[in-house]
């Protein structure tokens, strides 16, 4: 037999041996496990295992191929008849190597036909894949794409394929799973708000859901089917994942809702009105339930409120510099435009409608130079919160109109695309901001109301408001009530945008905590609406006691509409009742309202 040659040149030895050890397979997937196993590390204990043990074997493989001349079957066969069959399973290793070529090359002509189809913009069947997306498929399994959420599980389980055929029971369990509120329920307002915003984002398209699904949810938010959702248990990050899960489980006829002023099971209540349960399709539950709305629902009052709370608390002022004989010239135009921030100039502007034409407050007082810092610098005080309210009214705007899920659809484009346009810092830190601005309306209406029962500060009033001091305590606990709310929102303004904790196994390793700081600025709002409301009762008596007839026009309008329910205190009665409709009065508007009626709208 004649004998086999051997390699022409050692460039075609060279040739051939990367051809055999470097394959499509080990420059796609070497990338992958190294960057999935440890990066750095990985590279270092596999080249050691290489030089220990692969370049050992190589080296006898070859000695063996150039002292025989055989091929592998042969090879094995001259060094002993006994060792024939590794060379048979060298055989067989191939064809087994070969089918996943196979395969290999299919995904290549996959991905080539898809490409050239985009560059002529032809759909080839593909659906909604782009080439970006079959290539990192490739890796992944060997069936189809990787879309988060839609072939895979969520969160850390987003490694996890799933097939087609599991898909309607991974989008029912995902709402299931993820329903874990606790805590009192949300207001309805709420709960209606989050239901709305939700269905505007997804009719903007981008989210996977079919039409059917948006007009179930909008038909509960028209016949008032509202679901019980527990106030706590978002992270912020994903969206408000646990809240809005429990607004779907009513979707599916699960959970519990509110209908017609009666909680009851969420199938029950969705009969009742003629709804008809949903069967989640591919990528639905993910849809529904991934977004900002439920932090932003509760920002959207928020800030509605504070805006109004903004102009009451320039009401109050204006009260309390009457009572404390103020001086107007602190107020003056020029002073705040030589500084211009706007939102000091506008409460400047207020507070010099508010007190036209009193015959409390003057330009000039003979008796003092200047007013305390808590009147004197109302306007920059003020203002300050006014310019966050502005600020923080721009970020919720944006985001009442925002599609905050994941992953987003461009259906114009035939792509799929993982983002993070769920993760709720630009709320968490603005619903922070106003939180704080809030806080300041209650710290500074409470040291206004300090200086009016404090009879060394009071400008001649005496103490505690009442006649009859020592018998009669007057207005000294109110205070104390007032101060109370402002020490208990210096604990709530503590950022909790700066408290991230990770979760999902590490995977969403960073949160905003968005829902946590809305609602602690829904709570300083509340308490900072009760201390303005405090501060203008105790006005009202001092304005009593210093005579109602020289209060300005726009200030006697606020003086009546409180006198309406609450009569002067002469001596002592319970507070509580006439506190508390103060605080009725102030989120009522009804006080704003009568300022306005007669100095026209306040800035």
């Amino acid at each position: 037999m004649e004998e086999r040659k051997g390699f022409g040149s050692n460039f075609g030895f060279l040739m051939a041996a990367v051809g055999s050890a470097v394959g499509l397979g080990n420059i796609w997937g070497f990338p992958n496990k190294m960057g999935a196993n440890g990066g750095f590390t990985f590279l270092v204990i596999y080249l050691i295992l290489a030089a220990c043990c692969g370049i050992i074997v190589m080296v006898g493989e070859l000695a063996l191929g150039r002292k025989t001349g055989r091929g592998a079957v042969g090879a094995y066969q001259v060094l002993s008849k006994k060792f024939k069959w590794l060379g048979w399973l060298g055989v067989l290793s191939a064809f087994l190597i070969l089918g996943f070529y196979c395969a290999l090359g299919g995904y290549c002509l996959k991905y080539v036909t898809l490409n050239v189809g985009n560059l002529f913009h032809a759909d080839f069947g593909t659906g909604t894949l782009d080439g970006a997306g079959v290539f990192g498929a490739l890796m992944a399994n060997q069936g189809e794409a990787v879309i988060y959420g839609l072939t895979t599980g969520f969160g850390k389980f987003s490694d996890t394929f799933v097939p087609e055929q599991e898909t309607a029971a991974l989008q029912r369990n995902l709402i299931i799973s993820h329903a874990c509120g606790m805590g009192a329920p949300l207001p309805r307002e709420v709960v209606r708000g989050a239901m709305l915003l939700r269905c505007n984002a997804l009719a903007r398209g981008n989210s996977g859901i079919r039409l059917s699904t948006l007009e179930t949810l909008l038909a509960m938010l028209n016949r008032g089917v509202h679901p019980v959702i527990p106030e706590k248990g978002s992270l912020g990050a994903s969206g408000d994942l646990a809240p809005l899960a429990h607004i779907v489980l009513v979707m599916l006829g699960e959970g519990e809702a509110e209908y017609q002023g009666t909680v009851m099971p969420g199938k029950r209540a969705m009969e009742l009105a003629g709804i008809a349960p949903v069967e989640l399709a591919a990528k639905e539950g993910l849809a529904l339930i991934n977004g900002t709305q439920i932090m932003t629902a509760i920002a959207c009052g928020v800030v509605y409120d504070a805006v109004q709370l903004a102009k009451t608390a320039d009401i109050a002022a204006a009260m309390t510099c009457e009572a404390q004989l103020g001086i107007l010239s602190a107020f003056d135009s020029e002073v705040h435009a030589l500084r211009g921030q706007q939102g000091q100039m506008r409460t400047a502007q207020n507070l010099l409608r508010l007190l036209d034409g009193s015959r409390l407050a003057f330009a000039h007082n003979p008796e003092k130079v200047q007013d305390a810092f808590s009147i004197r610098c109302v306007p920059q005080i003020h203002g300050a919160s006014r310019d966050a309210i502005r600020y923080v009214w721009d970020i919720v705007s944006r985001e009442i109109n925002a599609v905050t899920d994941n992953p987003l659809i461009f259906p114009e484009e035939d792509k799929v695309i993982s983002g993070g346009n769920f993760h709720g810092q630009p709320v968490a830190l603005a619903m922070d901001f106003l939180g704080i601005a809030l806080s300041e309306y209650a710290n500074v209406s409470e040291r206004r109301l300090e200086r009016m029962v404090n009879p060394a500060l009071s400008n001649g009033l005496p103490a505690f408001l009442t006649k009859y001091g020592g018998v009669h305590s007057g207005f000294m606990i109110t205070q104390y009530a007032a101060a109370s709310m402002v020490s208990e929102n210096k604990v709530y303004a503590h950022p909790a945008s700066v408290d991230s904790i990770p979760s999902s196994a590490n995977q969403e390793d960073h949160v905003s905590m968005g829902t946590t700081a809305a609602r602690k600025a829904r709570m300083i709002l509340d308490n900072s609406q009760k201390v303005v409301g405090i501060e203008l009762l105790a006005a009202a008596q001092a304005l009593w006691l210093r005579g109602e007839s020289r209060l300005a026009p726009a200030t006697a309008a606020v003086y009546q509409k409180i006198r309406q329910t609450v009569p002067p205190v002469d001596t002592d009665v319970v507070m509580y009742p006439q506190m508390a409709e103060l605080d009725r009065l102030v989120k009522s508007g009804a006080l704003l309202e009568a300022a306005e009626q007669v100095c026209g709208r306040l800035l």
